[in-house]
């Protein structure tokens, strides 16, 4: 089976590739197989609905429907600061924001508040495009956001991310344990579920 990702964000593809490497199942950007940029308008009110949006729009765009495509829309939530950056963590300090860019506006909200450390959570929405229909799978992680970056692994906010029974942040730990519990490991085991009933 060959899964196109709808995303072209190589920290995702490389944890996803990672993720069903011993299960014959093949992983590849859409970008290698549409060739011209598409632009994909996230306007969903919730994780579920953005990863809809954008499974189906590369599903519809694909010139075989034997293909399976995976779309994970995910971010994390700081209930302290009213539940931001949520379904806006990627674009969180503007439309083309870095990760650097939007962590340090995370830390300057933080720190607008006194908050040295808060509790938050990461999500992940998994939709399944195929022929048959859309499905869609959930997986959270629940931790502490801090007012600083340590460690340089993982992407997005892991820098300023502590998981909960840990006292590391996710840029500290090593890849490996990450992947043990994380949010977008939990979506994914049940995605896989639904992949080998298809």
């Amino acid at each position: 089976m060959k899964i196109v990702l709808a995303s072209s964000n190589q920290g995702k593809l490389k944890e996803i590739k990672e993720f069903f490497n011993d299960t014959g199942i093949e992983v590849v950007s859409y970008k290698e197989i549409i060739k011209e940029d598409t632009e994909i308008e996230e306007n969903g009110r919730t994780f579920k609905e953005n990863a809809v949006i954008k499974a189906e729009k590369i599903f519809n765009l694909l010139p075989y429907k034997n293909y399976v495509v995976l779309a994970d829309d995910s971010g994390i939530t700081v209930p302290a600061l009213g539940n931001i950056p949520g379904i806006y963590s990627a674009r969180f300090a503007g439309k083309n924001a870095t990760d650097k860019d939007n962590i340090n506006k995370l830390i300057a909200e933080l720190k607008k508040r006194g908050l040295k450390r808060t509790p938050a959570f990461y999500t992940t929405a998994i939709a399944i495009a195929t022929k048959e229909g859309t499905f869609t799978t959930h997986g959270w992680m629940y931790g502490e956001v801090i007012d600083e970056t340590r460690g340089t692994g993982g992407f997005g906010y892991d820098p300023m991310f502590i998981p909960k029974n840990y006292d590391k942040t996710l840029g500290e730990l090593d890849d490996t344990i990450k992947k043990e519990f994380s949010h977008r490991t939990k979506a994914l085991k049940l995605a896989k579920i639904i992949l080998k009933n298809l």
